[in-house]
């Protein structure tokens, strides 16, 4: 009897292992089709290269490139094709910051002052109650990207960025609102350098490329000239998907300047993904880590995202990463965005799942939609054509058609009555000049930010500038009660670069 119990017991052994697997033989991969999803996604949004890795339980399960390195070339990309991760970089400043504080070196919650005694803001009480923690919430008081234009691929290195925000005038009230700031992750950057003793570049590379093994990643443009296998930016000019140059912002520092791949990007999930293990050793505390992935800000949820993702019941900024709710797990994510790039990078914690996606193409938000995709694949979700929807949101209804200039006006005065030199305290200088019988403006902060003026009604001229990424802006000339020209107003891409009209005062002989 006991031989025969144990015969039966041993055949339902074999049984269940054999019919377990037969089921995963046939059990489907949720990855199946992506291949074709993305390149029948990149077709609809006109995207030339794309980049994607995705991490599950420790382990690289997909790293791919799609798409050409640029428009017209032969170069493919690869799992090591190297783009502009932009700002995916406040991640490594935020954690950064919290591995400092961990080992006592410094906490979120210092006066800035504390490290940069020279520091200012326009406002004195802010000035002196601003600490860590701020600079890396976003609460600053200022309106998204407000200010970025002094930074902006300017000559200005990271010190007189900083020293040039004590200028740069709140639009709320310091920490009653959100307002996405560069400066804030710049600024704490500089104090990474101020209390580790090393550049925020060295710290990065010695604590977390290095260890990890991101081999080809560096947090310079400069860095690129000597490399191959680099996607280079395009964006749209005049209907027509054309080739931008890389635009130097290494005086943005902890906010926006590291250049990576997919391939190394899936070493940073990783460690995120092990609370700070890497090789069996703890690389970053998982306090730290924890630190990143706590809320310290919350944000509204629209109804476009209430319609689509009903299953977000909370959004917040933590450190570094943003951090919603979807369908039941805790989504830690950022993007990342430059001059003909955008990346985008989401981690499912308790699933232990992680994508990172990069492109070279910046009219696009196909590297927003692909991550739910792969998400949805993996939590078995209803299939959703992610891409579509983000298409039907951002290209259902035509682009605000330009207002018409005002037919049969005319300057004030003469060309030479507008020429001159002028000054804002947050920007620097600019030169209007007159030459060959036509107006020239630089803003002397920016090389390429230079060019001609043509009259488009009234005082206000149309500027078509060497930089042609920012487009065509409108310069505005105010006269004062003598009739001579009192200042010149302008804005530069408000829709990306920044929302400021920056008004420039006329300095007098």
């Amino acid at each position: 009897m006991n031989a025969i119990r144990r015969m039966s017991v041993l055949l339902l052994v074999f049984v269940g292992s054999l019919s377990a697997t037969l089921l995963g033989q046939r059990r489907p991969d949720p990855l199946r089709g992506l291949d074709q999803y993305i390149e029948k996604a990149m077709r609809d949004w006109n995207v030339p290269g794309l980049a994607i890795a995705i991490v599950k339980d420790d382990s690289v399960v997909y790293s791919r490139g799609f798409g050409v390195r640029e428009v017209g070339k032969p170069g493919r990309v690869d799992e090591n094709t190297l783009f502009a991760v932009a700002s995916n970089t406040k991640a490594f400043t935020a954690t950064a910051v919290t591995m400092l504080a961990v080992e006592n070196k410094l906490s979120l919650n210092d006066p800035v002052t504390r490290y940069l005694p020279d520091w200012q803001l326009s406002d004195p009480w802010a000035t002196r109650e601003a600490t860590l923690r701020d600079l890396l919430t976003h609460r600053m008081g200022y309106l998204t990207w407000q200010g970025d234009l002094v930074w902006y691929g300017s000559i200005y290195d990271r010190a007189e960025v900083i020293r040039r925000m004590r200028f740069l005038k709140p639009a709320t009230s310091f920490r009653s609102a959100y307002g996405y700031s560069n400066y804030g992750f710049l600024t704490a950057g500089e104090i990474v350098a101020k209390v580790s003793g090393m550049s925020w570049d060295e710290f990065v590379r010695n604590h977390f490329f290095d260890p990890l093994g991101m081999t080809r990643t560096n947090t310079s443009v400069t860095a690129l000239a000597g490399m191959d296998n680099v996607a280079m930016p395009h964006t749209k000019i005049d209907d027509t998907i054309v080739v931008v140059p890389y635009r130097i912002v290494d005086n943005a520092g902890g906010a926006a300047t590291i250049n990576s791949s997919v391939a190394d990007m899936s070493r940073w999930i990783r460690l995120q993904l092990a609370n700070g293990m890497w090789n069996g050793r703890q690389l970053v505390d998982s306090t730290a880590i924890r630190l990143t992935r706590t809320p310290q800000f919350t944000l509204p949820i629209g109804s476009w995202t209430r319609a689509h993702f009903p299953s977000t019941h909370f959004s917040s900024y933590g450190l570094g990463f943003f951090l919603r709710d979807y369908r039941g797990r805790l989504l830690v994510m950022h993007d990342g965005g430059m001059d003909g790039m955008l990346s985008q990078l989401g981690m499912l914690p308790e699933e232990h799942l992680g994508v990172i996606i990069l492109t070279n193409y910046d009219d696009q938000t196909l590297f927003q939609a692909l991550l739910f995709r792969v998400l949805d694949l993996y939590l078995g979700a209803p299939v959703t054509d992610w891409s579509q929807v983000y298409i039907e949101r951002d290209r259902g209804s035509p682009p605000e058609a330009e207002a018409a200039a005002i037919a049969g006006t005319h300057p004030s005065l003469d060309l030479a009555g507008y020429a001159g030199r002028y000054t804002n305290s947050l920007y620097g200088t600019a030169a209007v000049t007159v030459d060959g019988g036509q107006l020239h403006i630089a803003l002397q902060a920016h090389p390429r930010l230079t060019g001609t003026l043509e009259h488009w009604q009234y005082d206000t001229f149309r500027a078509t500038l060497e930089d042609r990424y920012v487009g065509k802006p409108l310069v505005t000339f105010t006269l004062d009660e003598s009739g001579r020209v009192r200042d010149f107003r302008v804005s530069i891409r408000p829709d990306f670069v920044d929302p400021l009209e920056y008004v420039f005062e006329r300095e007098r002989r």
